[in-house]
């Protein structure tokens, strides 16, 4: 199936591919790696034909779907993830909710701050999109013109998914497994290869746990101090905590009574 492909690009590919090879050798830096991604006996080239070569024998339907999930479904399906997560603590609530909503909003500064970190990588080594070296790729989304080298998304959706299974176990496995679904859709698209899928998932997971314990050491006293607010407390917990050491109280800064003792009652009955 392979050796079609390759026959049916013509004697042209070929000479571009071979070109493209003699230039990688008298080049260094950044151009190496996209010189590598244009030769023919490369692994990550095999597995780009491979894996999209399921998008052309997949109904209309189903590329369409794939393209929706790839591009869009899946950041939407984490935010809604972090969102349902947050409820869950908020309604818990306990001494440790502060801590938890903090962990919560590292989720999504995680991936933003590994999507910028990725901007300076993507110029240094300057690796054009695989459909621009590569004949004969299905690719389901137009207007892809920056580099390929790291994936955005595969950043985004790692980053989020790890932060997540630093916060809550149970969420965060769900998240990590969603990533990796992101990573094979973004590869069955045709717009990135594997490499750039894996090296997404390495520079999210790397930012989401190094900079976790520097981002809750910022961000509990922040959520603490908004717990103890009356107005927007109920944003770390939907039950106020008694000052009294006991069960939360249902509303936001209501105090309950201490259970009454017998000097108590002996006082009120000598009034």
């Amino acid at each position: 199936m392979r050796t079609e492909r390759i026959y049916n690009h013509g004697v042209a590919g070929e000479r571009r591919a071979q070109g493209c090879a003699e230039e990688t050798v008298r080049t260094k830096g950044p151009q190496h790696m996209a010189g590598l991604a244009e030769s023919g006996s490369n692994p990550d080239v095999e597995l780009l034909y491979d894996i999209n070569g399921l998008a052309k024998d997949a109904p209309h339907w189903f590329d369409r779907v794939m393209e929706f999930v790839g591009e869009y479904g899946l950041l939407l399906a984490m935010v809604l993830m972090v969102l349902w997560c947050w409820w869950s603590v908020r309604r818990r609530g306990g001494e440790d909710a502060a801590a938890s909503v903090a962990a919560l909003v590292w989720v999504p500064l995680a991936a933003g701050i590994a999507v910028l970190v990725n901007v300076p990588i993507r110029g240094f080594v300057e690796r054009p999109r695989p459909f621009y070296t590569h004949d004969g790729l299905e690719v389901l989304v137009a207007g892809k013109n920056d580099y390929s080298f790291v994936s955005d998304h595969a950043t985004l959706t790692m980053a989020m998914g790890v932060a997540l299974f630093v916060a809550n176990r149970k969420f965060g496995l769900v998240g990590i497994l969603l990533g990796l679904l992101g990573g094979f859709c973004r590869v069955y698209m045709g717009v990135h290869y594997p490499t750039d899928v894996i090296g997404g998932f390495a520079l999210g997971t790397a930012v989401a746990l190094l900079l976790s314990p520097v981002a809750m050491a910022l961000l509990t006293p922040l959520t603490k101090a908004i717990e103890r607010s009356p107005r927007v407390g109920w944003l770390i917990s939907a039950r106020g905590r008694s000052p009294y050491g006991g069960r939360d109280a249902v509303i936001p800064g209501a105090r309950k009574e201490r259970a009454s003792s017998p000097e108590a009652e002996e006082r009120d009955l000598a009034a």
